[in-house]
């Protein structure tokens, strides 16, 4: 079996690999390929900068920036091997205006098509705003660091890019870092994806879509939400579904299910604080609040309480990664969550929430093409 992801286990083991990073420094990767560059130069051909009396070799090119309606590509790795980290850090006040996209093997249509900061476990905020998340595949480290883990192989090339698609003349800087290994891959491998999804508000009485539209083999990996309530009381009685390989909804007429009809999902978690690890509303019991917590595969590590001027929702930016616990799909799969409160006389409120979302999962290539991403004022959050 081959080795796509380092552990105390494979830790001492002799593999046939190389180890390559690309970063502002290095921006191909190559070897012997970092720190070559000299300080910039005036209009007089002097050295400017910080480095401007030391020269080649010193901290010379720590960052980039990506200016508004500009597409920076991050990396352009040609080969097999497997990505192990990346991190960055960015500035700007619109985390949901810098654009990840992945390609791989020459795909023209992205594997990964996301908002930078939901990408990273973090839609509430800018680079100003950030709340520490420690999990075994997203980190976010003081003072803003980005941090991703999942495995990312690939056989013959991936592309990774970054677009600021602000309006509003504000450039993006970027440091960044992406480490991996150059080996040959042997078997049939699984790509990672992500896809983002948002409804602002969920009209009454409709099922949220996380994922749809997968086809292939492969398995889901992992949820990342970002919820806003629009009303009060307690609001996270939706179940999450997972429809696999075939699996509908019943059909129905007048609530009442027609005779014969098949469908149902094969899995049914039974509530959202639920399926998120943990239970009663999140609830801190000796403080009687909503608490924060942050674990390696679940937790809630960031919740934007109103403050009684201008900060006027109740938010919750909410994780869980399937890594022990994946869900197989052979040829298709959709993700849904309800969003259900408390009315009057013990029923249910169907919610017209806020609500974002990325899927994260693995499959087979060719892969199903994602529905286009909003534009910039949809995905913006206030």
């Amino acid at each position: 079996m081959q080795v796509f992801q380092n552990n105390l286990q494979t830790i001492t083991q002799l593999r046939d690999v190389e180890t390559r990073s690309i970063s502002n420094e290095n921006r191909t990767g190559a070897k012997s390929g970092a720190a070559r560059d000299f300080p910039a130069k005036d209009e007089n051909g002097q050295f400017t900068g910080p480095a401007r009396e030391l020269g080649l070799g010193w901290k010379t090119h720590a960052h980039d920036e990506i200016k508004p309606g500009e597409t920076f590509e991050l990396a352009n790795i040609k080969g097999s091997g497997c990505i192990q980290q990346i991190w960055m850090t960015l500035t700007g006040q619109q985390f949901r205006h810098a654009i990840l996209r992945f390609y791989y093997e020459g795909n023209e249509n992205p594997s990964v098509e996301c908002p930078a900061g939901d990408f990273f476990a973090y839609a509430y905020g800018s680079s100003k705003k950030l709340s520490p998340l420690i999990s075994a595949t997203i980190c976010i480290n003081p003072g803003s660091a980005f941090n991703c883990y999942w495995p990312i192989p690939f056989k013959k090339n991936v592309r990774i890019t970054m677009e600021n698609i602000s309006s509003q003349k504000e450039n993006i800087t970027i440091y960044y870092q992406i480490n991996y290994e150059l080996f040959e891959i042997k078997t049939e491998i699984a790509y990672f994806h992500a896809q983002f999804r948002r409804t602002n508000p969920l009209p009454y009485g409709m099922i949220y879509t996380i994922l749809d539209g997968v086809k292939g083999r492969g398995h889901y990996a992992g949820t990342y939400m970002a919820w806003q309530m629009n009303n009060n009381q307690w609001w996270g009685e939706g179940e999450v579904k997972m429809y696999i390989d075939g699996d509908t909804d019943p059909k129905l007429t007048n609530g009442i299910e027609i005779a014969g009809s098949t469908g149902y999902p094969t899995i049914c978690y039974t509530g959202t604080e639920d399926y998120f690890c943990g239970s009663y509303n999140f609830e801190n019991k000796l403080t009687q609040q909503y608490q924060e917590f942050s674990t390696p595969y679940a937790g809630v590590p960031h919740i934007v309480r109103p403050d009684g001027v201008y900060s006027a929702n109740l938010r919750f930016s909410m994780y869980r990664w399937h890594i022990v616990d994946p869900i197989y799909f052979k040829e298709n799969l959709k993700v849904t969550i309800q969003a259900l409160g408390w009315r009057k006389g013990g029923r249910f409120l169907p919610l017209q929430d806020d609500i974002s979302s990325v899927a994260f999962w693995y499959q087979t290539l060719p892969f199903a093409k994602f529905p286009n991403l909003p534009n910039e004022d949809y995905l913006e959050i206030i």
